[in-house]
């Protein structure tokens, strides 16, 4: 379907030329009618150009063909017309690994092979890999002894044996393969990152970048917490350090009362109180002006209680009486 990336007439102009498949729409001819003042006066034009622009998205959409769905109008886009840059380099091609270059060199074509095989074994089709395949060595009950057994070795261990050295060069194999996909910088940025480390015989000079600590903590940390128990039940690595806790430990007092409990109690309290005695003063407590204050205030009040008791003697004294001598 052909892009209707067309210029609107508007007005009997060219305004704008749209671009449905990138959602986008622009006009060539724009200028201001003169340079901003100030960068609010700059900021409103800006904003005004802008909403007429999507604006104009809005009218192109409208008028597309669309089909009725129970979430609304939906509407198919065009081929987008503009080319617009990629934000990353165009990624290089992966170096051949050596099963490549010897299947190349031998012209060995690659087959699709088909998922399900026969068994004869047991006369059922199973999986060629994986669980319950075809062949598999636990199948076998009975292992036929040969002229180059040596006589008392397990061969139900050798076999495990041979399978383990297999698997172990089968995946230093794959750890090469991706040394030398970092080394042509032809991997992701995340798989390029984790890459540099891998235990691989070598010398530095052959690695592109070398990781700082922090990079390789970084991945460690954004491969654990992929996890569903955020790497906490993860196997560790030799030399690698937990996790660092990225926010502070909420400390709760047991609440079995134990020795020491009292004064951690009473600490705590005192350190509440001060927090909300602190937000309504308004000045800095001056020592020597409690300590001047509380004096005046016990001489207050030993004053009041002197005058007190004296007042109270005075009411239990008697009155003498007077007596006239006659003569």
């Amino acid at each position: 379907m052909e892009t209707s990336s067309a210029p609107a007439p508007v007005d009997g102009e060219v305004k704008h030329q749209v671009d449905l498949g990138n959602l986008m729409a622009f006009d060539s001819g724009h200028h201001f009618r003169s340079i901003p003042s100030d960068r609010q006066e700059l900021k409103r034009e800006c904003l005004e150009k802008a909403t007429e622009l999507v604006q104009a998205v809005a009218n192109e959409l409208f008028g597309l063909p669309a089909t009725e769905d129970r979430d609304g109008p939906i509407v198919t886009l065009p081929k987008p017309t503009t080319k617009l840059p990629r934000e990353k380099h165009l990624p290089k091609p992966k170096p051949p690994t050596k099963w490549e270059e010897f299947a190349k060199m031998k012209g060995i074509k690659n087959r699709k092979k088909d998922k399900r095989v026969f068994d004869e074994q047991t006369g059922t089709w199973k999986r060629r890999h994986g669980y319950d395949r075809v062949n598999d060595d636990k199948d076998i009950p009975i292992i036929d002894a040969k002229l180059t057994d040596e006589p008392g070795e397990d061969p139900f261990s050798k076999r495990n044996a041979e399978k383990k050295q297999r698997i172990e060069k089968q995946e230093k194999n794959r750890l090469k393969n991706l040394k030398n996909a970092s080394k042509a910088d032809a991997l992701p940025s995340h798989i390029q990152l984790a890459a540099t480390a891998l235990p691989i015989t070598g010398t530095q000079k052959d690695l592109p970048k070398k990781a700082s600590k922090k990079e390789l903590e970084n991945v460690a940390g954004m491969a654990a917490s992929s996890t569903a128990s955020i790497g906490k039940f993860d196997k560790k690595l030799p030399g690698e350090k937990p996790p660092k806790h990225p926010g502070k430990y909420r400390k709760f007092l047991p609440v079995v009362e134990g020795k020491g409990m009292g004064t951690q109690e009473k600490q705590q309290t005192d350190k509440i109180l001060n927090k909300l005695l602190s937000r309504d003063a308004s000045e800095i407590l001056d020592v020597n002006k409690a300590v001047k204050v509380f004096n005046l205030q016990g001489d207050k009040n030993r004053k009041d209680k002197y005058s007190n008791s004296s007042k109270l003697k005075a009411r239990k004294k008697p009155l003498k009486k007077s007596s006239k001598k006659g003569n």
